[in-house]
């Protein structure tokens, strides 16, 4: 009890040993499989259904009010005791541009040509890319590579800006929400199941463990039928 009373609340006590990140994406419905015909909307539209609900605390006024307009390319450090509520960054969903589901909102489902979201886990204290914002690549996982053509990237060039670093744990950091990006698959071969390995690069980054799936990298299928 009394080894108890001297554990924080809001950040672990030993932070040298951080594991890299793991990653997550949206729409998630029941399995890594995403497959629709676009001729059928109900199909894809629980997949749209599902983005606009995660992307809710996303919107731009919603950022605006809670958040603030930091420095890009450089880590957010602040200061003060571990106690004290802590300012979280803006990220807007129209930084998603065409994944954002303003002016497409159906998040390119309808057209064949579906946008699946990217998050890292969040891990109190960690500063990933040592310096350097993490990227986003996707390829076939296994099979053809010709069936994935073309694969656009938001914001910019898909990349994890260091100012939404580092997390300070959900007690302090209340408003923080979690950069993302998004992934537009843009020409996907139609009819074939397409498995698509999405990773994370950068230093300190382990994308490539055989025994975790999750860790610095991520597989789903998509199948697009028209």
């Amino acid at each position: 009890y009394v080894m108890l009373l001297t554990l924080s609340p809001y950040t672990p006590r030993f932070r040298d040993r951080v594991s890299p990140p793991g990653v997550m994406i949206r729409p998630y419905l029941n399995g890594f499989t995403i497959a629709f015909n676009v001729s059928q909307p109900n199909t894809w539209q629980p997949y749209v259904d599902n983005m606009h609900h995660f992307l809710a605390a996303y919107d731009d006024n919603i950022q605006e009010e809670k958040n603030i307009e930091c420095v890009p390319g450089q880590y957010f450090i602040q200061g003060g005791n571990d106690s004290e509520e802590k300012k979280a960054c803006q990220f807007k969903r129209s930084l998603l541009q065409n994944c954002s589901g303003i002016e497409d909102p159906t998040f390119g489902y309808s057209k064949g040509q579906p946008c699946i979201l990217l998050k890292m886990n969040r891990i109190i204290g960690y500063r990933p890319g040592a310096g350097v914002p993490v990227s986003v690549d996707c390829k076939v996982q296994k099979g053809n590579e010709s069936h994935l053509r073309s694969v656009d990237f938001y914001p910019g060039n898909g990349t994890f800006d260091l100012m939404y670093y580092p997390y300070y744990g959900k007690f302090t950091h209340v408003n923080y929400t979690s950069p993302l990006v998004a992934m537009h698959f843009t020409d996907v071969q139609k009819n074939y199941l397409v498995p698509i390995q999405c990773s994370l690069n950068g230093k300190g980054i382990i994308n490539d463990l055989n025994s975790d799936r999750f860790l610095g990298r991520i597989i789903f299928t998509l199948r697009i039928g028209k």
